[in-house]
């Protein structure tokens, strides 16, 4: 049902619009992301730091105080003979409540008499298990219930189990309107258990079934098999000033194997920063152009699409290949486009602007999309329709071990380039447990008398009440003073496209030695004389974040140096950010990312082609995964059965689309 089939009152179905539920689907399928179980804490029991459920009655009448936006609200409880002094953040509404009044009570003890709750209800609620939902600003975690126990009243007789009965007995799975019901209301923890179990398989078996029926289709498209000549690949691979590492040498042998073939190439490209991919991608598009075909390669930023321009048009004009860069608004944007259209150029770079509904190409034989996790499947099925069966190849600087790789894009193969190029030293991670350089500025003079340049990196463009994090604006006004005489700049998103372009290309002629920047800097800009970086509040990024950004200081054949900064004093924290000072391997970092975030986190699931998992965890559901994909092969072995062939039609009715990214 559609929000107007449910008949929601104003206010529900604003909130429902604000998360983006749009459907009773999607508001059943947003899971709580914890649960508080609240079982009563003796007070004999509290200790300073620890969590506590206590049931009282309130013995002071509420006080608000509010700055700017925030407001902490502090009242006294009676609960045990102890007067307990309470703070909550953000419920400035507690104030009206009455003297005497039960109120159940979690948070963390503080010592003397000190809570500090995160949640209060106005009943005894001790013994109940309690969901807890992501929100927004201005929605309580009340509305979210009730908007759920609304749409579940509703729908429960349309709540259809397509799960074919023998793998329901055969893995011990309650029934799907039982498990939605009790995820969200759990009467105990054996039955909540029972029901994230149900949900988790149901999640992997859509998946691996979608991935199926694509995989399926993939291969009934045939495309013709392009016909070049493979010692002129390899005069030009012998051209190139390196010579390719192993791991580049297999994947050019999978791709041109690829290119030859009749089966459309889908290729993933995946490989630690600095380790050659772009290489890999001029070799392709070259083999293409010998094949009579046009070739496009697809970049994240304009920046990065005009550095990749000046690259391939060194590499490729020799050879006779003609190279243009087509973005947004640039001057002769019309121009190229025609030109684009009457085979005036064998290979386009550029951004997102390459597969506008206004650029023809004339023979597009090849396509490469650099950063993959910021390319789904919505934008391969743009880019199938540019040209007659193009072959694919997308890039990845977010490398994960091959097994995993395998169920992430299960319908692509893998290419891993994991070594560095001969030369290149990696870089030196060190971990400074304060969110300031006062303690390294000896190096950083060093550095920049030796000559060098340096990257400063921060959250924030500005100063701002609501995320607690060094600005580049503030750092820019604090350095350009203390870092005399050398020249200090300013980098951020919301500079025009032309500024940021000026900016880099000075860094890149050493006119500017330090650039404060955010993570615009992240996706392959290459400037091999800047060879430390200085990161502040390191613990707000994501591990493989952190490392693709140290991968800008590594690009010479002198060793980096990065600089983590955080005054966080949460161990496991440090714990987190310390892997980095001990690993320099992309696909040991990567996993490792994986186990804390998800593949949500660090691969930008709602902007790609990767499974969109809610419950499910690719590193800690492994018999989940494994009992999926042994299920799906099943049934596809057994069409003939019925149960088994609705599923599947079940499944690619729901869109594999939606299922897959």
């Amino acid at each position: 049902m559609n929000l107007s089939e449910l008949k929601l009152t104003p206010r529900r179905k604003e909130i429902c619009e604000r998360l983006g539920l749009y459907d009773s689907d999607a508001i059943l399928s947003y899971y709580p992301f914890r649960y508080e179980l609240n079982e009563k804490t003796p007070f004999s029991e509290f200790r300073i730091g620890s969590q506590v459920c206590f049931v009282g009655e309130l013995a002071s009448y509420p006080s608000t105080f509010r700055k700017g936006k925030f407001s902490s609200t502090k009242f006294k409880v009676l609960y045990d003979d102890e007067i307990l002094n309470v703070t909550i953040f953000n419920r400035p509404w507690i104030r009206n409540l009455q003297m005497n009044e039960v109120m159940t009570i979690v948070g963390r003890y503080d010592g003397n008499n000190k809570i500090t709750a995160s949640n209060y209800y106005l009943k005894d609620i001790s013994g109940q298990i309690i969901p807890i939902y992501p929100l927004k600003e201005g929605i309580s975690q009340n509305d979210i219930r009730k908007i759920i126990s609304f749409t579940y009243e509703k729908c429960e007789k349309e709540l259809i189990d397509m799960l074919p009965a023998d793998l329901k007995e055969k893995h011990q799975l309650i029934d799907y309107k039982t498990a939605v019901c009790q995820i969200h209301n759990p009467d105990n923890k054996q039955i909540l258990s029972k029901a994230l179990s149900r949900l988790k398989y149901d999640e992997f078996l859509r998946f691996y079934t979608a991935l199926d029926a694509l995989k399926d289709e993939n291969q009934l498209q045939l495309k013709q098999a392009k016909e070049f000549d493979d010692r002129k690949v390899q005069s030009f691979i012998d051209s190139f000033s390196f010579t390719l590492t192993e791991d580049q040498n297999t994947a050019v042998d999978e791709i041109i194997k690829d290119l030859h073939s009749s089966k459309i190439m889908y290729r993933l490209v995946q490989g630690e920063v600095g380790s050659g991919k772009t290489a890999v991608a001029m070799i392709a598009l070259y083999a293409n152009f010998l094949a009579g075909y046009q070739g496009a390669l697809m970049a994240p930023t304009e920046i990065l699409a005009r550095q990749h321009y000046e690259s391939l048009k060194k590499q490729l004009e020799p050879f006779g290949v003609r190279v243009c860069v087509l973005y947004s608004a640039m001057d002769e944007e019309k121009k190229i486009k025609q030109m684009i259209t009457d085979n005036e150029f064998d290979v386009i770079v550029g951004t997102h602007a390459l597969f506008s509904q206004d650029v023809d190409y004339c023979k597009l034989g090849l396509v490469i999309a650099d950063e993959q996790h910021r390319f789904g499947v919505r934008q391969r099925q743009a880019l199938r329709n540019k040209g007659e069966f193009s072959d694919f190849i997308l890039m990845s600087a977010t490398p994960i071990p091959r097994t995993l790789a395998s169920s992430l894009y299960g319908d692509m193969d893998v290419s891993s380039i994991a070594s560095l190029p001969a030369g290149r030293k990696g870089c030196k991670t060190y971990l400074i447990r304060k969110n300031s350089v006062v303690d390294i500025m000896p190096e950083i003079f060093k550095k920049l008398d030796e000559g060098r340049q340096i990257y400063v990196i921060a959250a924030a463009i500005d100063k701002s009440d609501n995320y607690k994090a060094k600005d580049v604006s503030g750092l820019y006004k604090a350095l350009k003073e203390r870092l005399k005489p050398y020249e200090v700049a300013l980098l951020h998103g919301k500079l025009d496209t032309d500024e940021k372009q000026a900016i880099m290309e000075a860094f890149n002629r050493n006119e500017i030695q330090v650039l404060i920047s955010t993570t615009v800097v992240e996706v392959g800009v290459n400037v091999p004389n800047a060879t430390m970086m200085i990161i502040y509040d390191a613990d707000r990024f994501g591990l493989s974040q952190l490392h693709q950004l140290r991968g800008r200081v590594q690009r010479s054949q002198e060793e980096g140096t990065c600089y983590l900064l955080t005054d966080s004093n949460d161990e496991n924290v440090i714990k987190r950010l310390d892997i980095l000072c001990k690993s320099n391997d992309g696909f040991e970092i990567s996993f490792e990312d994986l186990k804390i975030r998800g593949p949500g986190d660090i691969l930008g699931t709602r902007q790609s082609g990767l499974p969109t998992f809610v419950l499910g965890n690719l590193i800690e559901d492994t018999r989940f995964i494994e009992a999926a994909r042994q299920d799906v092969k099943m049934m596809k072995e057994h069409l003939d059965d019925e149960s088994y062939k609705a599923y599947r039609d079940y499944v690619v009715n729901l869109s594999t689309e939606n299922i897959i990214g």
